[in-house]
């Protein structure tokens, strides 16, 4: 990361640990769709050779390819399209990666950590907004987001949304997402500094719940967090033991499973780092 990045923002983002001590900083995860280890596919995919596509990386053509690539692979919610398309994903890659930034493919973020390939961004926010499209609100409403990261999914995620908040257990990740979210002055953006698997009780209820991280169970304070007709999409271990896709809608009769795609995320891990 540049050092430009590291300058602190000039308008406010809340920044707060949620064990009550003082501001701090981080962020943290990503995934991959093969079946292997995601830092391994990550590695892979930084070595892989990319043509110089000729177009600067600021260029609103790139994303357009990009994007018109992930609708070929079948990615179809316009809207969704639309905020990748916006969104300058060249800015949360490091300096040594940048010219894979449009490449659909996971990039190491540091700390073990990894960005996801845009299609699994994409994938993830398409399955929140199928839930939502029955309310005919237009948008996702407020939606928690466990695993900032480097702050390009709730950068995606601000563009479909009402507020998002986006909780980090690693310091130096949160503040990575806050400088990088800083440099695109996204108000829309809430990001704390705290255990993920906690969620964020504070603002709850919640539209919608995201999760850049996989676990064998979803935590109960996620689902006790996900408001009436609210849709959570989070990476869980099946009984065979692939990592996939869940989906569980909240109704008036309780909760409503289903399976999805196959993916890979990191461990979602418990306390601070």
């Amino acid at each position: 990361m540049t050092a430009a990045r590291a300058i602190p923002p000039k308008f406010p983002l809340s920044l707060e640990r949620l064990d009550g001590g003082v501001k701090a900083a981080a962020a943290a995860p990503r995934s991959v769709l093969r079946p292997q280890a995601p830092l391994q596919q990550a590695a892979d995919d930084a070595a892989r050779q990319v043509v110089p596509s000729g177009l600067g990386l600021d260029s609103a053509e790139v994303r357009r390819c990009m994007v018109a690539r992930l609708r070929a692979a079948g990615l179809r919610n316009e809207q969704v399209l639309g905020a990748l398309s916006a969104v300058p994903r060249h800015l949360f890659v490091d300096g040594a990666l940048v010219n894979q930034a449009y490449e659909d493919t996971s990039l190491p973020i540091g700390h073990g950590q990894t960005i996801s390939k845009p299609s699994v961004v994409a994938r993830m926010i398409e399955l929140l907004a199928l839930g939502q499209a029955a309310s005919g609100v237009g948008h996702l409403g407020r939606v928690l987001e466990i695993g900032s990261g480097c702050g390009y999914q709730a950068a995606v995620l601000a563009r479909v949304s009402r507020q998002v908040v986006s909780i980090e257990r690693v310091r130096p990740l949160h503040q990575k997402a806050r400088a990088n979210l800083a440099l695109l002055r996204e108000t829309r953006v809430r990001l704390l500094y705290g255990d993920g698997t906690l969620g964020h009780a504070g603002a709850a209820p919640y539209d919608c719940i995201i999760a850049a991280a996989g676990s064998d169970a979803l935590p109960q304070a996620w689902l006790e967090q996900l408001g009436p007709g609210g849709r959570l999409v989070a990476p869980v271990r099946t009984q065979g033991h692939r990592q996939m896709l869940i989906v569980v809608d909240r109704t008036d009769d309780g909760y409503r499973r289903s399976v999805h795609d196959a993916v890979h995320f990191v461990p979602l891990k418990t306390g601070l780092d």
